[in-house]
């Protein structure tokens, strides 16, 4: 929602309410004005309470008394009663308009004129009349009761003009509450009247001074944020708006500002994206001294300079590979020829070696042969050494194990000796079992049956440990004349392994003689093959190199050719021509 819409909504709100309040407050005090609904309601309950009950201040009520117990004595003590509290409710009243803020000539009337018969009736109600009837003296009573009279109708007098007078009063009350009424109603009128003339020309004035002014400076901020050329309004105020305008100006004279140093800008770059353009079409066709000459902008002064010392650079640059070219290709052609010579003479020195090799080799064939059947008569006898010698150690085995046997033998006789033991002392067992059955008689019989048994056994154990024992020492026996048999198989192996050593070492100089001889013929075949490898090698290293030397100088041609395209300065365009006629010349 816009400003100005706010505004006016908010003018009706308040107006509505304005209404509103006057019309509640028009109901309300219509309500409470004197002769409205909520006076008229309350003024007919207090003459209701006026009709049904008679006033404290008016003593019809104590007279009324008076005259009943004239007729009835007897109620002496209830009407006393009756009587004391109907004076209290007089006195209580009396001091209220005693104090109360009213009229002077109603509160005379209410405290002086009426008060003066009522107080002489109460007197004499309470001093003579009272005390005669308690003693039944009814010429007292009735002379006291005279009395009584005259003062209530003097009482009643006062009364009626009291109320004449109060009527009197009420009746002016409520035309003096009326004026004052219309007076209020006309002034609340008037208030309002002109609350609403407020409101309707602050809202006026807020639309034409400030939320016009605010639409109308919202408009050209919108105009000059889109690019477009506008006065801002209202810039002469010296309030808030005024400072608003004043700020947007600030702001557009900024944006003019930009858009001019913008344009300048652009143009600046034109300019030198014309001049970078005409120079690298220039480089492009190979014109290397086409300069930027024209004067650039002092913010792209850099950028000519450098453009010009990269050109500088790249001219001195082609016209040293121009030179260059002329250089590698002298050297090239010469590299060509003398390596066309180099090919001739090593192709000569390979058929030389060639045919050495084929000699050498035969040689090498016949030794490698004589040397192959000494190292297998060396491998024969080292064969026989190490029969001899795993004879000698399978007898050494054999020794070992016949002793571990003799070793275990013993071990095993202290084991049956261990048996004997056992068996001896589970016979003292057994019997020492059977003496105990026998002292137990017949509870013990079953177990004497299991000890003779157990007896047996050891016995039979005793025996088997003998014949174990007489076996083992002739299987000792055997195995000491065992061991000896094959220690003298081993000193006979111990003989014949040294003559067959002897024999290896004879066989094996044999062999290392025609093994270095073999070595050396092959080294000198492997040499003269190396050479003739090398001199094979060298004549394709040479064919090679005389292949790029050739297609060196067609590259060096070729790069001629492309740097004589570039136009560096009056020296180096006949330079590079004189090169190409020179590699046309070694081409030939």
């Amino acid at each position: 929602m816009s400003i100005a819409n706010m505004v006016r909504a908010g003018t009706a709100a308040l107006i509505t309410l304005l209404l509103v309040a006057a019309l509640v407050a028009a109901t309300r005090v219509n309500a409470i004005r004197m002769g409205g609904d909520m006076q008229v309601k309350s003024q007919q309950a207090a003459d209701l309470i006026a009709d049904v009950l008679p006033p404290p201040e008016y003593v019809i009520e104590p007279y009324l008394e008076v005259m009943l117990l004239r007729e009835q004595p007897q109620r002496i003590a209830e009407v006393r009663t009756r009587l004391q509290k109907l004076h209290a409710d007089y006195t209580t009243r009396h001091n209220y308009w005693v104090g109360a803020n009213l009229a002077p000539e109603l509160k005379r009337g209410v405290t002086e004129a009426t008060h003066a018969p009522a107080a002489a009736f109460w007197h004499e109600l309470e001093s003579n009349y009272l005390p005669a009837v308690q003693r039944g003296d009814r010429v007292a009573a009735d002379r006291s009761y005279a009395t009584l009279t005259g003062y209530y109708t003097a009482h009643r007098q006062q009364v009626d003009a009291l109320v004449t007078t109060a009527t009197t009063y009420q009746s002016a009350l409520e035309v003096e509450a009326a004026a004052v009424l219309r007076t209020a109603l006309i002034w609340l009128c008037g208030l309002a009247a002109l609350l609403l003339v407020l409101i309707v020309t602050a809202s006026y004035t807020l639309l034409r001074k400030v939320v016009r002014p605010l639409v109308e400076v919202s408009d050209v901020t919108a105009r000059l944020a889109v690019g477009e050329q506008a006065t801002v309004p209202h810039r002469g105020r010296r309030d808030e708006l005024g400072r608003i305008a004043d700020a947007v100006e600030q702001f557009r004279s900024a944006s003019a500002a930009r858009t001019a140093q913008d344009a300048r800008s652009a143009a600046e770059q034109q300019e030198v994206t014309a001049a970078l353009s005409s120079g690298l079409l220039a480089l492009h066709r190979g014109d290397l001294t086409a300069e930027i000459r024209g004067d650039f902008p002092q913010s792209y002064v850099a950028l000519k300079t450098n453009f010009n010392a990269a050109l500088a650079g790249l001219r001195t640059l082609i016209a040293a590979v121009s030179e260059s070219a002329a250089r590698i290709s002298t050297g090239s052609g010469e590299i060509a020829h003398a390596s066309e010579d180099l090919a001739r003479r090593t192709e000569s020195n390979a058929a030389s070696l060639e045919q050495t090799s084929a000699s050498v080799a035969q040689m090498d064939t016949r030794l490698e042969a004589t040397a192959a059947s000494a190292i297998r008569t060396v491998e024969r006898a080292d064969g026989a050494i190490a029969s001899v010698g795993n004879g000698r150690t399978v007898a050494g085995e054999a020794v070992q194990a016949m002793t571990r046997v003799s070793d275990s033998a013993k071990d095993i006789d202290d084991v049956i000796e261990g048996l004997d033991k056992i068996a001896f002392q589970t016979r003292v067992l057994a019997m020492n079992a059977a003496v105990e059955a026998g002292r137990a008689g017949d509870a013990g019989r079953g177990f004497a049956v299991v000890a003779d048994l157990v007896s047996a056994l050891a016995m039979r154990a005793e025996e088997e440990a003998g014949r174990a024992r007489e076996q083992l020492t002739a299987t000792q026996a055997g195995i000491v004349t065992a061991v000896g048999l094959v220690q003298r198989v081993d000193g006979a192996l111990a003989d014949i392994s040294t003559d067959v050593v002897e024999v290896h070492g004879l066989l094996k100089r044999i062999a290392d003689d025609n093994q270095a001889q073999s070595t050396a013929v092959s080294q000198i075949n492997a040499a003269i093959g190396t050479m003739d490898r090398s001199t094979q090698q060298n004549a394709a290293m040479v064919e090679q190199t005389s292949a790029a030397a050739r297609t060196l100088s067609s590259e060096v041609l070729a790069l001629a050719e492309q740097a004589a395209r570039f136009n560096t300065n009056a020296e180096t365009a006949p330079r590079a021509r004189t090169t190409r006629e020179q590699h046309l010349e070694m081409a030939g």
